[in-house]
């Protein structure tokens, strides 16, 4: 009996050291694998930084008009703080209404080959109108003034967290304090966990009935952080105790601070996270670390415990009874004397307008992302902490899509039967903006709703262009002339519109005006003007089917362009970027660039990775390009973009509608010497719009331009050496006489223009007996012959 029971012990005391044994080896093994864990983290990749996209600067100028409130929303977005007082520090500006003044203490900013450095500007208004602009520190008149980019949004995987590392030596040692002494006072005297501080909190929150006082040590925050999320369970309390431990055996405090420092979430800005101090800094007080006082430190420490409950930005009196808590404590440590406390206590925290980071161009940045896409991968861009210098102007983005939604909205007001009728059948648009001298794509709306369509029509629909293709057949008779027999064409040369049949390769075609109006004889201005398609397909060919593809081609369309008589009425299809890459041709003299949205590309050290420049071809001569432009004013003028002068648009501007003869589709394309834009109208499934390009499409083009140019420079099409001007009599053709009931002022290359007068309008013999002797040929004309 004895014999069994020791028999029994040994095989229990057998089995229990088994289990012990077995227990501190899986222990030991535990140990281990979270040791490598943390050493993975420490000594590798710590944190995924997202590529950041920027706008293009902004541009200030004596004579620029600003555009009501425009440029104090640009500073608030860039995160300049008001002030009552003159600035003093960079990020400051203070508005003088009365006086018509406005000072800003310009921001530091690195922009890539270039770097802008902070210093104070005056800047004196007249109403909207900037007079002059001086440097207040020496006087020194400027001339130009560039606002740093505009971040737009980010390119990340899952959340955006926004951080700059800084190293420990860079922090200034009072926030240093603050942090430790509210958040781990024992940091420096423990060995990853705190007995003291556990017992502390233990005690508060038995006392209290919750949890009130936490316990743990900044290191074990941070190995939270770092590893395990927020679920609170006992299971993930003792892997943050244990992954303490190893931190501070493997590393030294100074090492566990920094990361601290940097890991921190303090705060949120719409779909940003604010993560480290430096971060935090920039985004409550828009400085930088060392210029931090002591009262905005004591706010950033106070804000680990809650970010979003303490944040200045949703309560000032939660910060400033946190930040008082922090300074009390600080006092109380002796880590700031009582004069500092005191004069900490007097600091006002501002009440300041939390402006969050919006993606405000959704569809630009998806055309930016393809773009990218062509060179570097998501794990790239989404890691490596990219800066993206784009040519996107964000005022008129939002213009434009201002624009296109409450032109829209108008349309479908004004023309029930236009309205949504099912999921996949809802009226649509597009606009592009570009600048024709660079080809920088300024502004890009895809859609009237990015989040019901993704589908960016700016460069993925391909649609009929209709008349919009028209004055590629004007601009090829102009440098070609007549296929046979070399007949030249100008702007008043006479074309037939009326009905006719082209027969071609077996086929037959009759192309038919708009209604089934036809006029004639008209001369080559009024068929464009008027946008005829008779007489327009008549002049193609005579030029040749081949000769116009050819300058769709040369201008920048690149779309397959069948050769046949349909694509002279735009019978194609196209999109509406590369519409407006052609048409920027023609607005800069004949000069073709590159459409380009992405200008540079900078790494994290601020290294250029890529440099995106301006790509300009000659294709055309600036005469031909000036006869063309010349003729597309009149469009506007007298044709079928009259409206836009209705609606009050009266820059001097070229453009062209653009409707389809199945009414599915309407265009106008317009541009200014220093801006273009393209707006399309429709549906995606094909449906009949039934309405033209001047019904449709150009309301919104004029509003967006009409907002777009408010406040710049007024400036024509200016005629290239080689041409000529005179007044014209638009009936006749010929030159004007002073009784000529109406006049138009013609470009023609120099030697073509018309010798003879009008004969419909003869001078008195008065004026032709008083003429001077050179004039008196030309008035003679009608008698001679032209």
């Amino acid at each position: 009996m004895r014999k069994s029971r020791l028999r029994a012990l040994k095989i229990f005391f057998s089995i229990l050291v088994f289990f012990a044994v077995g227990g501190i080896l899986l222990g030991v093994w535990y140990v281990k694998r979270l040791e490598g864990v943390v050493t993975a983290k420490f000594e590798g990749r710590k944190w995924q930084f997202p590529s950041k996209i920027y706008s293009d600067t902004y541009l200030l100028y004596p004579g620029m008009n600003l555009r009501g409130d425009e440029l104090l929303e640009k500073l608030r977005r860039l995160g300049y703080r008001e002030s009552r007082d003159t600035p003093k520090a960079k990020g400051e500006y203070r508005f003088l209404h009365r006086d018509g003044l406005l000072e800003i203490y310009l921001h530091d900013f690195i922009y890539p080959l270039e770097t802008f450095k902070e210093m104070p500007v005056r800047i004196s208004l007249r109403g909207a109108t900037v007079t002059k602009m001086e440097n207040v520190d020496n006087g020194e008149e400027l001339f130009s003034l560039e606002l740093e980019p505009e971040l737009v949004t980010g390119l990340f995987d899952r959340i955006w967290e926004e951080r700059r590392l800084v190293n420990l030596a860079e922090v200034p040692p009072p926030l240093v304090r603050a942090i430790l002494a509210i958040e781990d006072e024992r940091f420096y005297s423990h060995r990853g966990i705190d007995p003291v501080a556990i017992l502390r909190a233990s005690w508060a929150n038995l006392r209290s009935g919750g949890i009130v006082q936490g316990g743990s040590t900044l290191t074990q925050q941070l190995m939270k952080n770092f590893f395990l999320g927020d679920e609170r369970t006992l299971q993930r309390k003792i892997k943050e105790v244990l992954m303490a431990l190893v931190a501070e055996r493997k590393y030294s405090k100074e090492e566990i601070l920094q990361n601290y420092l940097n890991e921190i979430y303090l705060g949120q800005k719409g779909a940003q996270g604010i993560f480290g101090i430096w971060e935090a800094a920039q985004f409550y007080f828009s400085k930088e670390l060392r210029d931090l006082t002591i009262g905005e430190m004591a706010v950033l420490a106070g804000l680990i415990k809650a970010p979003n409950r303490y944040s200045p930005y949703r309560s000032v009196e939660a910060a400033t009874k946190r930040r008082n808590i922090v300074l009390a404590k600080m006092l109380e440590e002796k880590l700031i004397a009582r004069s500092q406390y005191e004069s900490a206590l007097r600091e006002i925290i501002p009440q300041r307008e939390l402006v969050k980071v919006a993606n405000d161009a959704p569809f630009y940045v998806d055309f930016l992302k393809r773009e990218l896409a062509e060179i570097y991968s998501h794990e790239v861009l989404t890691e490596e902490g990219f800066r993206i210098y784009t040519s996107l102007d964000l005022q008129l983005q939002r213009i434009a899509e201002k624009a296109l939604v409450d032109g829209l909205k108008r349309l479908e007001e004004t023309y029930p039967y236009l309205r949504k009728r099912g999921e996949e059948d809802h009226l649509e648009a597009a606009i592009v903006v570009i600048k024709p001298q660079t080809g920088e794509i300024k502004a890009m709306v895809g859609g009237r709703d990015y989040q019901k369509s993704q589908f960016n029509r700016v460069f993925q629909a391909r649609r009929q262009p209709g008349s919009t293709f028209k004055p590629f057949t004007y601009l090829a008779a102009l440098m070609y002339g007549s296929e046979e027999g070399g007949k030249k064409f100008s702007p008043v040369t006479l074309v037939d519109d009326s009905p006719f049949t082209w027969s071609y390769e077996g086929q037959e075609w009759t192309p038919r005006n708009y209604k089934e109006e036809y006029f004639g004889t008209v001369t080559f201005r009024a068929a464009l003007e008027k946008s005829l398609n008779s007489a327009t397909v008549r002049i193609a060919k005579d030029v040749g089917i081949n000769k116009v593809r050819e300058m769709a081609y040369r201008l920048g369309i690149n779309s397959s362009l069948p050769a046949l008589p349909s694509m002279v009425l735009g019978g194609i299809e196209v999109t509406p970027l590369e519409l407006g890459g052609a048409f920027s041709t023609l607005a800069n003299s004949g000069v073709r660039t590159q459409p380009l949205a992405v200008k540079q590309v900078v790494d994290q050290g601020g290294r250029v990775l890529e440099k995106r420049d301006i790509q300009v071809e000659k294709v055309i001569t600036p005469q031909l390009a000036f006869m063309v432009n010349h003729l597309m004013k009149g469009v506007m003028d007298r044709g079928t973009g009259h409206g836009a002068r209705l609606q009050g648009f009266d820059r001097p501007a070229a453009g062209k509608t653009g409707t389809t003869n199945d009414l599915k589709d309407a265009w106008f394309v317009g541009y200014t010497p220093e801006l273009l834009a393209v707006v399309w109208v429709g549906f995606d499934n094909q449906s009949k719009l039934g309405l033209s390009g001047a019904q449709a499409a150009l309301p919104i083009w004029t509003e967006f331009m009409k907002r777009a140019t408010a406040g710049t420079p007024v400036n024509d099409f200016i005629p290239p050496p080689g041409i000529k001007i005179i007044d014209i009599d638009p009936a006749s053709g010929y030159r004007a006489t002073p009784r000529c009931p109406q006049v138009i002022r013609e470009a023609f290359i120099e030697g073509e223009e018309p010798s003879g007068s009008c004969p419909l309008h003869p001078a008195p013999l008065a004026q032709i007996l008083t003429a001077p002797r050179t004039s008196i040929s030309w008035l003679l004309s009608p008698f001679l012959g032209k």
